[in-house]
């Protein structure tokens, strides 16, 4: 799939034995590393969707640790060689990644598993509480050409 212009996509590790698993998902030597502002969760309910939105601001670093998530990303950015374009993720359980969303980038993700299902995210800034750095589109209002009904064929 030809990404979004400075999205980046890297698989992750997990390292199994006796006792369970450990899996890095950032660190500051990575080349998707920029700086930390903080990390939270966030979820969703089977079937939720939660988008769509972006920042001026920040880059966001999603991974999902519980469940699968489908996280999509549109390019509405004017400057933009990619704009216009939509990358689908498949994130989570059976596939552990991180996905670097940058800045301008609208995203947005549904929960594709039977539970609930956890998101992490690193953003490279702090929440501000008194002047949020989101902006928002309703995820089914069609400004964002993309249908988040599955798939089946």
């Amino acid at each position: 799939m030809e990404l979004i212009k400075d999205v980046v996509y890297k698989p992750l590790k997990a390292i199994p034995d006796e006792r369970g698993r450990l899996m890095e998902m950032l660190r500051s030597d990575d080349e998707i590393f920029d700086k930390f502002g903080q990390a939270y969760l966030t979820t969703a309910y089977p079937g939720v969707v939660k988008g769509w939105h972006y920042h001026k601001l920040q880059d966001d670093h999603f991974v999902v640790v519980v469940g699968m998530m489908k996280v999509v990303l549109y390019d509405g950015r004017d400057n933009s060689q990619t704009k216009g374009m939509v990358n689908e993720f498949f994130m989570g359980i059976h596939n552990p990644s991180i996905l670097k969303i940058p800045r301008g980038v609208m995203h947005g993700f549904k929960c594709i598993s039977d539970t609930e299902a956890i998101v992490i995210n690193f953003p490279t800034e702090l929440y501000n509480y008194e002047n949020p750095d989101e902006y928002r589109v309703p995820a089914h209002s069609g400004e964002i050409p993309y249908d988040w009904n599955r798939k089946d064929g």
